[in-house]
């Protein structure tokens, strides 16, 4: 219970930091001093590649920090016995009471896997809403749409949902 304590509390320094971005001019500043001259440079080049670009470096990064933050083995296992009592759940749907028990285990399992999964926001939440509220910042000053369509936050996610798959994938992340 400790580390979810430790979680929530993170959660709330990431929504004071995501809500003090107009108040506090220095969180602002600060961020901006260090993304425009690097990340910014990158989405004026050109704003497809370069949101491509930053995604998939920040989708590496957490793809990492997934895979060597949390006991892997263990949520494979989790994973493993949540296939079984799904496939149990396909067999068993027509009996109410044996769903009900199965659906009780499956959420044991998710139970058990949450703080296991939760390990690595504790390392990425706050920079993460820092580089939304910047993406946010640069896209009202330089409109762009990537693709023809996506503006930079819808961008970033699409990107992000694909790219992540791929990486959990390639590096084995449960």
């Amino acid at each position: 219970m400790k580390g979810m304590s430790i979680l929530f509390i993170v959660m709330l320094l990431t929504l004071g930091v995501a809500f003090l971005w107009d108040a506090l001019p220095a969180i602002k500043t600060g961020v901006h001093s260090a993304l425009d001259p690097s990340l910014g440079v990158l989405l004026s080049w050109n704003a497809t590649f370069g949101m491509l670009i930053i995604t998939a470096f920040m989708t590496l990064i957490t793809t990492l920090l997934q895979k060597y933050a949390t006991d892997q083995d263990v949520l494979k296992q989790i994973k493993d016995e949540q296939k079984i009592v799904q496939d149990e759940m396909k067999l068993y749907r027509d009996h109410p009471e044996k769903s009900l028990e199965l659906s009780q285990k499956s959420m044991e399992l998710a139970t058990k896997a949450m703080p296991l999964t939760m390990r690595p926001v504790l390392y990425t939440a706050i920079p993460f809403v820092l580089l939304l509220r910047w993406f946010n910042d640069f896209f009202k000053a330089h409109p762009a749409h990537i693709l023809g369509f996506l503006s930079g936050i819808w961008a970033y996610i699409l990107f992000s949902i694909i790219l992540s798959m791929i990486f959990r994938k390639m590096f084995k992340v449960y």
